[in-house]
């Protein structure tokens, strides 16, 4: 258990944050975007169905006053595994995106990637602290 540096917490939030935005519009809205991004209905609203629960346990993670560092790299290791499955679907040619969803796909798997780095850091930090 840690106590979160202002870092990792401000990350942690951040992605919960982003993630359940994500969520509602992929979730709710996947029908009318799909023809936009060129990307299959199902997996944007799966993708949605996905990140609902995963912003829920990340923000829940986040409000703690101490975190168990196991969820943090659990939360980290999600993260990573969501960039690499990005760049996989855009270039395994499973689909067929457009210009926007492309475009998209690879917006969404930077933001997500830069999560990961902060929490890595944050992590790091509140570990130094610890270790103070």
């Amino acid at each position: 258990m840690i106590r979160p540096a202002p870092l990792l917490r401000f990350a942690l939030i951040a992605d919960a944050a982003a993630s359940g935005a994500m969520a509602l519009m992929l979730a709710f809205g996947a029908g009318p975007l799909a023809p936009w991004l060129g990307l299959p209905e199902a997996l944007l609203r799966n993708a949605g169905l996905f990140l609902l629960p995963y912003a829920a346990l990340v923000g829940f993670i986040a409000s703690r006053a101490v975190i168990n560092k196991a969820l943090v790299w659990a939360v980290i290791v999600v993260n990573a595994v969501w960039v690499i499955d990005s760049i996989a679907l855009l270039v395994g040619g499973w689909i067929s995106p457009n210009w926007l969803g492309m475009l998209f796909v690879a917006a969404q798997a930077v933001a997500v990637g830069v999560f990961a780095e902060l929490q890595f850091v944050g992590l790091r930090r509140s570990e130094s602290a610890l270790a103070a």
